[in-house]
């Protein structure tokens, strides 16, 4: 018998050819499009949801592709002064260097607040800071780079139309100035809620947090001039038990969708108890008499949201008297808590939890740490103990105007005479307030390292990304 021969491979690809034609086009022509298709960044932000119209935070607006570089001008219009921070990214909105640093950044003194009898006074405040930050970013850029103005509590506490007269104002002075990308809604009052949560996406993403469990990111305590915001992760079981609120008042949990997962974020601002702002409420509460929490040897007035308060020193200064002034500023003891468990004024305190067990205290808080000696103010952060801010406060108010000002040089001169009340409010806000163990470790942050730089741990960061995403 004979044996067939075998058909070699090239005669089979020519017999079968028409079916090996009507497979392979279509393959070809799915594989070209899947090619094309622009590829979603492994950026800040990704939602993991089947609502893909979430945003970084408000959930309004869809996550765009950002451009291979971008760039963000941020004022943030606080209540003790104007910054501006510049920021570049790349196509995953990771920073990128301007110059030997990852952002630009430039502040002056006073705040927009200072100027509330003259509005167009207040814009023009921004110039400078404007023009700097306009030289930052390369001029084919400058037309699609935005430029948002975050005012925060000093605004907020500002009486009548005042507030808004002056945002009216710095629109005008935007438009017609600025050579930036500007809308009229990216220039507002952020409520207090908003700072808290990009205060916390700002820390977290610089840490290198964002994506990873709740667990594994820190908590945030920012105190500014006119308010103190506190946001941290917590369970979704624990956020399903967030009290209601009533109309008008903001939600204590916000979700966010960032680097694909899903977190709730108990953030609430406290108005009015910044440090500025409880100097006033301090000095409120012994009206008439002298303050036992202002340096011997000072007698003078305290000017903040337009109303004028006496501060003179009484003789006997201590901190226990202080604590008392302090603790009264803060209500600790006259509002009812309604809910599970409470903060002060009435506040639910989120339920605490592993989300809140690393702390990142900032703002103020290191400011008055570094001028009281007790932290290195050339470092971009230390590891404190609230316990710290009580015995730099003993020492701090056994000591009169004079004494402090060799003491501590470098405090500026209207900040020294409230340097013992600063202190002690700081130490009761941390115990007393937000129910801290004196003995806990807390990290007071001024910068945060990312990569081989040093970035500026404020809100304006958390901001920039969001519209870097949506721009």
């Amino acid at each position: 018998m004979k044996r067939s021969r075998q058909e070699s491979l090239p005669n089979k690809i020519y017999r079968f050819r028409s079916v090996i034609l009507v497979v392979s086009i279509p393959l070809l022509l799915i594989s070209f499009v899947i090619f094309l298709m622009p590829r979603i960044p492994d950026g800040i932000i990704s939602s993991s949801s089947s609502d893909d119209s979430m945003s970084v935070l408000d959930g309004r607006r869809p996550l765009r592709r950002a451009a291979s570089k971008s760039y963000a001008v941020i004022f943030d219009a606080g209540s003790s002064g104007s910054r501006v921070h510049v920021y570049c990214f790349d196509e995953n909105l990771d920073l990128l260097p301007i110059g030997k640093e990852l952002e630009f950044f430039k502040q002056l003194k006073p705040g927009l607040s200072a100027y509330a009898s003259n509005p167009q006074l207040a814009a023009e405040s921004l110039k400078s800071l404007l023009v700097e930050a306009e030289n930052v970013v390369p001029q084919e850029l400058r037309h699609k780079t935005p430029v948002r103005v975050g005012a925060t509590a000093g605004l907020r506490a500002l009486e009548g139309d005042a507030s808004d007269k002056i945002l009216q104002a710095v629109k005008d002075f935007l438009e017609d100035k600025s050579s930036l990308k500007f809308q009229s809604d990216w220039v507002t009052v952020l409520d207090g809620t908003q700072e808290g949560a990009f205060q916390w996406v700002t820390i977290n993403y610089l840490l290198g947090n964002l994506g990873k469990r709740y667990s594994n990111t820190v908590g945030v305590v920012d105190l500014g001039g006119g308010s103190v915001q506190m946001a941290y992760a917590i369970s979704e079981k624990d956020a399903a038990k967030s009290p209601r609120m009533t109309d008008g008042e903001d939600s204590y949990v916000k979700e966010l969708f960032l680097k694909g997962t899903k977190y709730y974020l108990y953030v609430h601002s406290y108005l009015r108890y910044g440090l500025l702002a409880a100097r006033a409420e301090i000095l409120k509460g012994v009206e008439g008499s002298d303050n036992s929490c202002i340096l011997d040897g000072y007698h003078g007035s305290y000017k903040y949201g337009g109303s004028v308060y006496k501060a003179s020193a009484s003789h006997g200064v201590t901190f226990t008297k202080c604590k008392r002034a302090a603790v009264k500023a803060l209500k600790v003891n006259e509002s009812t808590c309604t809910h599970m468990k409470c903060t002060f004024g009435g506040v639910w305190n989120g339920g605490g939890g592993d989300g809140q067990k690393n702390l990142f205290i900032a703002s103020f808080f290191f400011d008055r740490a570094a001028e009281a000696g007790f932290v290195d103010p050339n470092k971009p952060f230390a590891k404190v103990k609230p316990v710290d801010f009580k015995d730099a406060a003993k020492r701090v108010c056994e000591l009169n105007l004079k004494n402090a000002k060799a003491a501590f040089p470098q405090v500026e001169e209207d900040t020294l005479p409230y340097l013992c009340m600063d202190l002690v409010y700081q130490y009761t806000l941390l115990i007393d307030g937000f129910a801290l163990d004196p003995w806990q470790d807390i990290t007071l942050v001024k910068k945060v390292k990312y990569g081989d730089s040093l970035v500026e741990a404020a809100w304006p960061l958390g901001s920039a990304i969001e519209v870097a995403s949506i721009s």
